[in-house]
C-alpha cells in the first residue's frame, strides 16, 4: 500500500475541488484522483462555456426551498459557506463574479476555464497531490469504515475519504455513476437517477421546425390525460427534438412525474395577457391594415417573430393563401384559437446526455447534513449530485457544489 493520507478525494469535478483545497488549506495531506485526463471537465462546459457559478437569490428561505423537500436539512450547510461566500471565494482567487438575470452569478470574464483555473490556483496552494487519469476501481472496507480504494493497479489508503464522482448528466465528462455503484455496495440506499433538468421530446412537427427559435412572453399550459395540471410564463426555446430554454428544463421534473399518470399535452398561448376576444379584436385590427394581402404574408404583423414557418404549418393551406378580407369570422376564430393554445404532445424526457443536472443519489436523511458525513461510514462524506437533492438550473447545482466541498473539507480530520 502506498503512504496514506489524512483525505482521498475520489472526483475533480466543483465539490471534489473544493473539498480538497479546503482541507489542503486546513493542513491536511490530500490525494485528489480523477478519472479523466484533465480537472473539471463538466465545469468547463457548464452555463454554455460561462459557468453560472451560484444564485444570488437575497432571501435565503426562498433560496432553500428552491430545493425542495431536502432543502429544510440545508440551512446549517448554507450558514457554514453560502452563496456570498462563494462569490468572496473566486473574488480572492482572481475570478470577480457579476450578476445577470434572474439573479445567476457568471465570472466576470465569463470563461468556465477561468473557474477551473482558479480552483487549481486553490488546489497547489494546499499542496493537494493531484493524480489525472486514474479512475478508482474499488473501494475496500471494513467495519463501518472505508479503509484504502485501488487506482491505477495500485492501494492508496487515507485517514477518511470523499465521494465527490458526480452522478450520471453529461456522461461523457466521466460522471458515469460510480460513486452510486460503491456506496449503494457499502450500504446506502441509493435511489434510482432520473433526468431533472432537462429539455422536452416533442410529437409535433412545427415545433421541430422553428429549432432555435425563441418564444418570449408566452404561457405554457400541461395537462395529464387532458386535465390540467400546471402553468409557467416565460420563454421556450425550440429544438430540433422539442422544446428547452431555462423555463423547461425547471419544470421537467414535474413533468415526469405527470408521466407516471397517463398522457402529458401541452399548450402554448402566444398573447397570455390577452383574452380570446381582445386578441380577436387586435387580429381584426391587424387585418385592416392588411386586407389586401393573403394570410401567410398578414400574419408576419401579428405572430411572434420567427414563429410564422411553424404556425403556417397548423393552419389549412387554403386558408393561409386567402386574402384576409375574404376570411370568414369562423377562419378568424380558429386563428385566434389557435394563437391562444399551440398544441404540444410530450414524448418524454431527453436523456442524461442532455441533462443539465439528474435527480438520485443517496437520501439526505442518510448523511450529516451539518458536515456532509455519512451517517452508516463514519470516515466518509458525500457531496453534490452523489446525493438525492432536485434543484432548478440557474446556479442551485454549482452552489451546492461549493457548499458540500467547502464543508467537508472543513470536518475532515476532526475525528
Amino acid at each position: 500500500m502506498e503512504r496514506p493520507f489524512d483525505l482521498i478525494v475520489i472526483g475533480g469535478g466543483a465539490s471534489g475541488l473544493m473539498a480538497a483545497g479546503r482541507a489542503g488549506e486546513r493542513g491536511l495531506s490530500v490525494l485528489l484522483f480523477e478519472k479523466n485526463a484533465t480537472l473539471g471537465e463538466k465545469l468547463r462546459i457548464s452555463g454554455g462555456g460561462r459557468c453560472n457559478i451560484t444564485n444570488a437569490e437575497p432571501d435565503i428561505h426562498a433560496f432553500v426551498r428552491s430545493y425542495g423537500s431536502a432543502g429544510k436539512y440545508l440551512y446549517a450547510l448554507f450558514a457554514q459557506f453560502g452563496q456570498k461566500d462563494t462569490e468572496v471565494f473566486f473574488t480572492k482567487l482572481g475570478l470577480p463574479l457579476k450578476t445577470e438575470a434572474r439573479n445567476r452569478m457568471f465570472p466576470e470574464t465569463e470563461r468556465a476555464e477561468d473557474v477551473v483555473s482558479a480552483l487549481q490556483r486553490y488546489l497547489a496552494k494546499g499542496s493537494v497531490t493531484i493524480l489525472t487519469d486514474t479512475p478508482v476501481t474499488e473501494v475496500h472496507a471494513d467495519g463501518g469504515r472505508v479503509r484504502s480504494v485501488t487506482a491505477g493497479g495500485r492501494t492508496y489508503g487515507a485517514r477518511e475519504f470523499v465521494f465527490a464522482t458526480g452522478g450520471v448528466s453529461h456522461p461523457e465528462t466521466g460522471s458515469t455513476g460510480d460513486g452510486f455503484a460503491w456506496l449503494r455496495a457499502l450500504g446506502h440506499t441509493v435511489q434510482k437517477p432520473t433526468p431533472t433538468i432537462v429539455p422536452l421530446k416533442t410529437r409535433e412537427r412545427w415545433s421541430h421546425e422553428l429549432a432555435g427559435v425563441a418564444i418570449h412572453d408566452m404561457k405554457i399550459t400541461f395537462y395529464a390525460e387532458g386535465r390540467k395540471a400546471f402553468s409557467e410564463k416565460g420563454t421556450v426555446l425550440c429544438t430540433h427534438f422539442g422544446i428547452s430554454g431555462p423555463l423547461i428544463l425547471n419544470v421537467a421534473h414535474k413533468v415526469s412525474d405527470l408521466m407516471y399518470t397517463g398522457a402529458v399535452t401541452a399548450k402554448i398561448d402566444l398573447y397570455p395577457d390577452l383574452d380570446v376576444g381582445a386578441l380577436d379584436a387586435l387580429v381584426l385590427g391587424r387585418f385592416a391594415q392588411s386586407k389586401n394581402k393573403v394570410l401567410r404574408n398578414a400574419l408576419r404583423d401579428i405572430v411572434p417573430e420567427g414563429t410564422l414557418r411553424g404556425i403556417l404549418m397548423l393552419l389549412p393551406t387554403e386558408m393561409v393563401e386567402t386574402k384576409v378580407h375574404s376570411l370568414s369570422r369562423e377562419n378568424r376564430g380558429s386563428l385566434v384559437r389557435l394563437l391562444k393554445a399551440l398544441p404540444i404532445t410530450i414524448e418524454g424526457l431527453m436523456g442524461f446526455d442532455r441533462s443539465v443536472v439528474a435527480d438520485g443519489g443517496v437520501p439526505v436523511a442518510e448523511v450529516d447534513m451539518r458536515t456532509t458525513r455519512s451517517k452508516k461510514l463514519s470516515n466518509v462524506f458525500i457531496l453534490g449530485d452523489l446525493l438525492h437533492i432536485r434543484r432548478p438550473s440557474g446556479g442551485y447545482s454549482l452552489q451546492l457544489a461549493w457548499s458540500t466541498g467547502f464543508v467537508a473539507g472543513s470536518h475532515a480530520g476532526e475525528r
